[in-house]
């Protein structure tokens, strides 16, 4: 079984990814662009039966920073 959990900052926090990204884009010619908000995804190989309880655990205790992060777990088929 396999879940994907996207992380990414909370609204209002600094993302100087994303902007580093966004002014290369305006270098490239993408005018069109109007923000950009970096962040990741990490893909988990679970074994069946992996509760959902278990997954957020991974996520609280490691996978994201609370403080400044969201995140969102998505099963995989």
């Amino acid at each position: 079984m396999k879940a994907r959990v996207f992380v990414t900052l909370k609204p209002g926090v600094l993302d100087p990814q994303g902007k580093a990204i966004h002014h290369a884009l305006e270098g490239l010619g993408f005018d069109g662009v109007e923000g950009v908000r970096a962040g990741k995804m990490i893909e988990l190989d679970l074994a069946e039966g992996t509760s959902d309880t278990d997954i957020e655990a991974m996520c609280r205790k490691l996978l994201a920073n609370t403080v400044i992060e969201n995140f969102k777990i998505e099963r995989v088929a």
